[in-house]
């Protein structure tokens, strides 16, 4: 007589649930608290904490309200176009936020005075040079895991000299040293970045491709790892020089969201560089202000309410420059309109812990009149 195989038997939704939890905690007493958990538990982090770009545009149309903490960010672009500064801007913001910031200049060109005029606290600020590629991201993976440390920009990723090319002579052929160099660094780094809540800025300069006939010959040094790791990607580029009276005092530059896992990509945010002052924040409030009705404009003349700023934009900007108090009324509005959240007065103190529960999701449409969409691909 044949045997009959015996049916497995099928384990019960109750029996299933408690074989989870004993898995769970057999995972926990390996790894460690935090090794496992549900995404909907209490200690589970949703909300993406942020540090403001210090450009209002910018900050909405990367959807989070700035660059997100505990993520790799790539800024990159031609020279001249504003990366170093749009850094160091955000060095500034992290800083005011109670942060500590360090910055790695690869290139030894960073210019104090400049990053002062900028609003970074140099005094405070963590300043290294490396000799080659493998000890400044050496460096930037002891200050990560040190915990301590809140925002640290790299400038620049093509500077990452690797060791073995410096040790040899020039005109030696060195294929794929510093994608080896960088892919191995962000390996490590990754998982540092997530646990210290660290965000990471790598500054990338432009190459082009020999022999493209079709689409953007345009690329980035250092291999394709960055382009992965990155939860954020953003192309700058100068798009008009502002002049007055016939000189130039300042640059307008455009800045594409090529890549956000945070949000929706492809946005687009334009702002003023001004030279020896950087980000011109009342040119930005100006901007959204009149694009969300606050301010109105008529011919040349900016009006506000019943209160006329000046005829011209430049006028404008000087008046919410002279008067701190209704530039900061004005922007407190745009802020609101926009979704992202109001600033105190400058008597009160404004860090991550005054922003309300889930104010930066990355879910949100922010107002579309605040951003454009792009068409930049990755």
């Amino acid at each position: 007589m044949a045997r009959t195989a015996s049916k497995a038997k099928i384990p019960s939704e109750a029996s299933k649930e408690e074989a989870l939890k004993i898995t769970k905690e057999q995972i926990r007493k390996k790894y460690g608290d935090g090794s496992i958990m549900r995404l909907g538990d209490e200690d589970s982090a949703l909300d993406v904490e942020v540090i403001p770009t210090g450009a209002l545009a910018l900050d909405a149309a990367l959807g989070i309200g700035g660059v997100p903490r505990g993520r790799i960010v790539e800024i990159y672009g031609p020279e001249s176009s504003g990366k170093t500064t749009l850094s160091l801007q955000i060095v500034a913001e992290a800083q005011a936020l109670g942060g500590v910031a360090a910055f790695i200049d690869a290139e030894h060109a960073l210019d104090p005075v400049y990053a002062a005029k900028i609003g970074v606290d140099i005094d405070e600020l963590l300043i290294s040079q490396p000799d080659t590629g493998e000890q400044a991201l050496e460096i930037c993976d002891m200050l990560v895991r040190s915990n301590a440390v809140s925002c640290i920009v790299i400038d620049s990723v093509a500077a990452l000299v690797p060791r073995a090319e410096i040790e040899g002579e020039i005109g030696d052929a060195s294929v794929g040293l510093q994608a080896r160099l960088m892919s191995q660094a962000l390996r490590k780094l990754a998982g540092s970045l997530s646990k210290s809540n660290t965000c990471c800025i790598f500054i990338n300069q432009l190459r082009e491709k020999i022999g493209v006939m079709f689409g953007s010959p345009e690329t980035t040094t250092g291999g394709r790892a960055l382009k992965f790791f990155s939860s954020v990607r953003l192309d700058i580029r100068r798009i008009e020089t502002i002049k007055v009276d016939g000189g130039a005092v300042g640059n307008r530059v455009r800045v594409k969201v090529v890549k956000n896992k945070c949000s929706a990509p492809f946005r687009q945010a334009e702002f003023d560089i001004m030279y020896g002052t950087g980000i011109s924040r009342e040119g930005n409030i100006l901007d959204m202000a009149v694009d969300e009705k606050i301010v109105t404009k008529s011919g040349s003349w900016y009006t506000y309410g019943d209160e006329r700023l000046g005829q011209g934009r430049e006028a404008a900007k000087n008046a919410l420059v002279e008067s701190p108090a209704l530039r900061r009324e004005i922007e407190n509005k745009v802020r609101a309109a926009i979704g992202l959240p109001v600033e105190y007065d400058d008597d009160d103190a404004f860090t991550l812990a005054d922003v309300p529960a889930g104010a930066f999701t990355g879910s949100e449409n922010l107002a579309d009149s605040a951003v454009t969409e792009g068409s930049a691909a990755e």
